[in-house]
């Protein structure tokens, strides 16, 4: 039985999710707090966090933070009324898994949550580490190494580089990564994903990524 934890300051929406999911068969704890929420998230035993954005004392960025600062993958689902592009974005890159605005169907975040819980159980059963050609990914610690040296990605860079790894060789369409990376809700016309491979070939060498014109990019 998994165990959800449910940091949100309105208690009608709180009691609501916390329903719904132990009807569903899971076992909840829910806080008001965004610190409380962040220990909790760290130290506790939970399977995923369904987190909202906008609470008293830190936001939900600031617990996300915490949480991910900590080295703690745990799922994390944020909950939200701002609708801004900057704001999907800025949680996504933050680390969080999933974005939800409000109001919301309870049926979509269940969904969602059995979503995010399969994925999570099919990672633990994956190898912890990808490697080619002098670059490795280490996807417990969420960290890359490029000849033994350690380089910083944000959550987006890091997905997008093992997503690279999994396939190496192979040329992978500017839609199969938007798809893969950053979902549906991203406009297939973005360029985002040339931005993105732009920041990886400043970071991990620019000679591993090569653009196959007309198609998209393969590792090399």
């Amino acid at each position: 039985m998994s165990t959800i934890l449910i940091v949100e300051d309105e208690e009608r929406i709180s009691a609501f999710v916390a329903k719904g999911l132990k009807a569903a068969g899971f076992t909840t704890h829910a806080t008001k707090s965004g610190v409380e929420g962040a220990q909790l998230a760290v130290h506790g035993n939970f399977d995923l966090v369904v987190l909202d954005i906008g609470l008293p004392d830190i936001d939900g960025f600031e617990v996300l933070e915490r949480i991910r600062g900590q080295g703690v993958q745990v799922p994390v689902i944020l909950l939200t009324a701002r609708t801004s592009v900057t704001d999907r974005v800025a949680g996504l890159e933050g680390g969080a898994d999933d974005y939800l605005g409000k109001p919301f169907s309870f049926e979509e975040l269940l969904a969602r949550i059995r979503l995010r819980l399969r994925t999570s159980a099919q990672a633990a059963e994956s190898p912890t580490e990808l490697s080619h050609n002098g670059l490795v990914l280490d996807l417990r610690s969420r960290r890359a190494h490029v000849d033994g040296r350690t380089v910083d990605l944000s959550a987006r860079e890091f997905t997008l580089a093992e997503t690279f790894l999994r396939n190496p060789g192979q040329v992978l369409s500017r839609e199969q990564l938007l798809s893969n990376v950053w979902g549906y809700d991203f406009d297939p016309g973005s360029n985002v994903v040339d931005v993105y491979v732009r920041y990886l070939r400043a970071k991990l060498g620019k000679e591993r990524f090569e653009t196959v014109r007309g198609m998209g990019y393969r590792l090399v």
